[in-house]
């Protein structure tokens, strides 16, 4: 489930709101220079205060370049800005209940401030780019001074940040005695983990909060995996094949930047997520499901290793729209269809050889590469996105064909949600199951081999 942000991140504010406070939020920011830190600063701060409102932040990004009119150059400095906040929000908000007396608002100061503490308080070489603290300061209060709504609070922006330069190391040390300043996420996020995995806990958690590798799927219809490497160094990027179809460039690119994008070669897909297509064991002239599929990452692979007859099912037409854009840039077909992966009322009574069920869950697995949904999820959505997927599973389970096989996928790290489910599936159903990797854990170590956290589990039906 890469990249599903409507999926995992669901929003909890009213719709009006989070309406009124973007339009507003895009509205002064032409005050300061584009490739100024500061307007980074405050385009980033309208996405945190979004995010703490109960917005996914690739949309709460997406409100802030349409409001700003931001170059391609301030949008990576935006974007950089928030997604290192994101991952750093429980130290940030515990340096400002140590700094201040009560929460700063309104909301966009809080945020600015966050985003600020987060430029100066952690290692540049694990969170991104090194900026000098005093430049910060300078930028911070200046972003402060430009927007009507905070400017009043100019002086506290920099009477707070040049106390935690003081006295960083003491604050630093008193900020990490609470458990999410330390590790950065909900405190229940922390117990869950805990407790799922009581000997890699701290492992699982570190891997969380590092940002992930790009990882490409090199379309072999097109070419081979040698000649694009060779297509890569051409453009001095420096890449490394990490699996059958699989390259993960030494350092990230943006997506414009990547040789034969366009064309069709090679698609942006996680190590994780390329293991489905090969576990379907499929061949020329199937009928196979791709259930849940925007945004097509999966289909299009599914496309690329076989001559098959498939269906691309998604209940959300935004996001069938993506599927149809993936398909087209890789000069591939399928039947796109609008439905409902619990009922019946998309499907035309024709069983299918194999099925991929890419069931909805809490992404938690995906959290280094959408570090926001740790902070939108709440404690109860495992249990109630893992009976979402329970109904899911059993409705197409009975769509499979007697000697047919169906893939469950989940994006999540909640036994629940992946082998708890896997486990209760096989039981009701009386599914076979076959070899799968089960769960898969981030390790963010370049030198190994490095994923997303997915979980697999294959079933195949008896034959009548």
């Amino acid at each position: 489930m890469q990249n599903r942000t409507n999926r995992t991140a669901t929003s909890t504010a009213p719709p009006k709101e989070r309406k009124r406070h973007s339009q507003a939020d895009g509205s002064s920011s032409h005050q300061l220079p584009q490739d100024s830190l500061a307007f980074a600063l405050l385009g980033a701060s309208r996405a945190v205060a979004d995010v703490r409102s109960g917005m996914a932040l690739p949309q709460a990004l997406a409100n802030v370049f349409a409001g700003s009119g931001a170059t391609l150059q301030a949008r990576g400095a935006i974007q950089d800005i928030a997604y290192r906040t994101m991952r750093t929000l429980g130290l940030a908000d515990a340096l400002l209940a140590l700094t201040t007396n009560r929460t700063p608002e309104p909301a966009l100061l809080r945020a600015l401030l966050c985003c600020s503490l987060s430029l100066v308080a952690l290692p540049e070489d694990v969170y991104g780019k090194a900026y000098e603290p005093f430049t910060v300061v300078d930028q911070s209060v200046t972003a402060a001074a430009s927007e009507p709504r905070i400017a009043h609070a100019k002086g506290m922006v920099n009477a707070i940040l040049r106390r935690f330069l003081r006295e960083h190391a003491q604050l630093l040390q008193k900020a990490r005695e609470n458990p999410s300043a330390l590790w950065n996420y909900p405190d229940w996020w922390i117990d869950a983990v805990r407790s799922a995995y009581p000997d890699s806990w701290q492992i699982i958690l570190k891997a969380g909060n590092v940002p992930p590798p790009l990882t490409l799927r090199v379309n072999q219809r097109k070419t081979t995996i040698p000649a694009y490497l060779a297509l890569l160094a051409e453009e001095g990027i420096d890449a490394s094949q990490t699996g059958p179809c699989a390259v993960r460039l030494a350092k990230p690119v943006p997506v414009g930047q990547i040789p034969g994008f366009d064309q069709g070669m090679a698609s942006v897909q996680d190590a994780a997520a390329q293991l489905a297509a090969p576990l379907l064991d499929l061949r020329d002239g199937m009928r196979v499901l791709d259930a849940c599929a925007a945004p097509g990452g999966k289909t299009g692979h599914i496309l690329e290793t076989a001559n098959v007859d498939l269906i691309a099912l998604d209940s959300d037409s935004g996001r069938l729209a993506r599927i149809e854009e993936n398909l087209h840039r890789l000069q591939l077909g399928a039947m796109i269809k609008k439905g409902d992966a619990a009922g019946t009322a998309w499907w035309d009574g024709k069983p299918f050889d194999r099925i991929l069920a890419d069931v909805p869950c809490t992404a938690s697995g995906v959290v280094r590469r959408h570090p926001d949904i740790r902070w939108l999820r709440r404690k109860n959505d495992t249990r109630q996105l893992a009976a979402i997927s329970a109904q899911i599973l059993d409705n197409l389970w009975q769509m499979l064909l007697p000697d047919g096989k169906l893939l469950l996928v989940t994006c999540s790290l909640w036994p629940q949600e992946s082998e708890a489910q896997a486990a209760a599936f096989a039981v009701r159903n009386r599914a076979t199951r076959l070899p799968a990797p089960g769960q898969l854990f981030p390790t963010a170590d370049p030198s190994r081999e490095d994923h997303d956290g997915l979980f697999y589990a294959l079933f195949q039906k008896q034959a009548v």
